[in-house]
């Protein structure tokens, strides 16, 4: 009974998914021309009603530790990645934000060209050194402009609760452009798991980190550092 009461659940989740990336796409061929703070607005709205629509139609709700912790100016957030929950919800908690993600999203029809209207990253996995280059030039436009670039270090979503092999990439960036690393932990694949349509009621926590100072340390070893506090944070 209780699996066919998430399965009820989960559908009436996803249709308002659909519903809500049909009316964002629609939204953002009206204001596509518009500045892009705009964009977001329209963007990150849709994602504040899917995040509340997820919480009335399968139970999960959010908890929120470390908030005195987000630096005023735009910096680099390095998340773990467990589910789908996060690229939704950091899009819009840490907005303006640029998120980094492969190529491949973009050609998903309405989902994707919402992307595309986002200004994200999209990048070639197949080609991980030109993949570097456009993270370091078009992550220091979005920085200089006030815009916070959000990674996933891990690359891929990880089912467990243990912490991946992070990329260097994202504290590459933040050092190139002279910026903070803000280190950001969540526990989503209890409630999201990777690889199931099916939603599990409980609560999502989020933790967000002290700020790194990129002025010393190389990448590797500022990366290593955010990622021994992301794997010891929950």
């Amino acid at each position: 009974m209780t699996k066919i009461w998430q399965s009820i659940r989960a559908l009436l989740f996803y249709s308002g998914l659909i519903l809500l990336v049909l009316l964002m796409t629609l939204s953002l061929c009206i204001v596509g021309f518009l500045p892009f703070r705009y964009r977001q607005l329209c963007v990150t709205t849709g994602n504040r009603l899917l995040i509340s629509w997820l919480r009335i139609t399968c139970g999960v709700k959010v908890k929120l530790v470390g908030l005195e912790n987000i630096p005023e100016d735009a910096c680099v957030v390095l998340s773990n990645h467990q589910s789908t929950w996060e690229t939704f919800f950091l899009q819009y908690f840490f907005v303006p934000a640029s998120v980094i993600l492969k190529r491949e999203l973009l050609w998903i029809p309405f989902f994707g060209w919402g992307l595309y209207f986002m200004r994200a990253i999209a990048i070639k996995r197949s080609n991980p050194a030109g993949a570097i280059r456009q993270v370091l030039k078009q992550g220091k436009q979005r920085l200089s402009q006030g815009i916070n670039v959000v990674i996933f270090p891990e690359g891929t979503r990880i089912r467990t609760e243990q912490v991946g092999s992070f990329m260097t990439s994202g504290a590459a960036l933040a050092k190139a452009a002279g910026v903070q690393i803000l280190p950001v932990r969540h526990n989503a694949g209890l409630c999201w798991p990777a690889g199931s349509w099916l939603k599990k009621p409980g609560t999502i926590t989020l933790s967000i980190g002290p700020p790194i100072d990129t002025s010393e340390g190389n990448p590797r070893e500022l990366t290593e550092q955010a990622r021994q506090w992301i794997a010891t944070a929950l």
